[in-house]
């Protein structure tokens, strides 16, 4: 029997949209493992800008139109403007991503400050939180520890949240070089992006269990992108090779939701599946193999299901 390009093509999809229908139904199941909500719990879903193509204006009514409750952004004077115009138009949440980039932790340290202090002591709409990339995973403990210190104390003046993000290159960038941070410091909270910490151990981290947990009891924030053993990010969290990352990480998150119910605390949501290079690419035309955006908002609606 003959197949020609066409019948090929018409197959592979079909059974990729069935294997598809399958993992979100596994994972769109309500998790019975959660403690009883109690009064106060509220999760808030937000869509990232990064790998956007198009203005401010325009990604926060795709925002809006898909069902996110915000947007996470980086902090910048320059769009100011147009951003607080289009989240009061659209009537969206906003979280703000802050960072220094210099290389010497004194400029860097001013640098964190003074963006930081712009993102909260606007005129304009209050942030929901602030997501920071803190110091550099070459900075000594002690100068990594001034960030912490510093957003633990302008957090309580300003009584916007700041979390820290899991993130490589920076401070926390691995399971055990955020371990003594987080047990010296028992007052830094977390954006949780476990995906860096898979990425740098070569593992699920299946072998650092006790940080893990640790990390997870100081989460306010996730970062819902699915990493695996050899990158930041799988190509596709519906399709069935990566079945084993994704439940691994589903385990975490249903641990930190646990505790938010329990707790009756917000909890914040990024979908943080991201562009080019993050994404896998089709070689020699850097086409992406997924579309950003569809999971995302397939990521967005798995949690809405699985956590509400």
């Amino acid at each position: 029997m003959k197949y020609n390009r066409r019948d090929f093509i018409g197959g592979s999809l079909a059974l990729t949209s069935a294997l598809f229908l399958t993992s979100m139904e596994t994972f769109s199941m309500p998790f019975s493992g959660s403690e009883k909500s109690t009064n106060g719990f509220a999760l808030k879903i937000m869509a990232p800008y990064w790998g956007f193509n198009g203005s401010v204006t325009d990604f926060c009514k795709k925002a809006k139109d898909s069902g996110y409750d915000g947007i996470e952004i980086l902090w910048s004077a320059e769009i100011a403007e147009e951003l607080f115009k289009a989240l009061k138009k659209y009537q969206l949440e906003v979280g703000f991503l802050c960072r220094g980039d210099e290389t010497l932790p004194v400029p860097h340290f001013a640098t964190f400050k003074k963006v930081l202090k712009e993102a909260i002591e606007h005129q304009y709409q209050k942030p929901l939180y602030i997501n920071v990339h803190s110091g550099k995973d070459f900075f000594q403990y002690q100068d990594n520890k001034k960030f912490i210190d510093f957003t633990v104390q302008y957090a309580q003046e300003t009584g916007v949240p700041i979390y820290h993000e899991t993130h490589r290159s920076r401070m926390l960038y691995s399971a055990p070089a955020s371990l003594p941070y987080l047990q010296e410091n028992p007052d830094l909270r977390l954006t949780l992006d476990i995906s860096h910490w898979c990425n740098v151990s070569e593992s699920l981290l299946e072998d650092q269990p006790e940080t893990v947990e640790l990390a997870i009891s100081r989460t306010d924030h996730v970062h819902a992108r699915v990493g695996h053993a050899e990158g930041p990010q799988v190509s596709d969290p519906r399709a069935p090779e990566w079945k084993q990352a994704v439940e691994a990480h589903f385990a975490w998150w249903d641990k930190v939701v646990a505790i938010k119910k329990q707790q009756g605390k917000i909890l914040t949501m990024l979908t943080e599946f991201g562009p080019p290079s993050y994404m896998q690419t089709v070689p020699f035309t850097n086409l992406p193999v997924a579309d950003q955006w569809a999971i995302n908002v397939y990521m967005m609606q798995v949690w809405r299901k699985r956590y509400l």
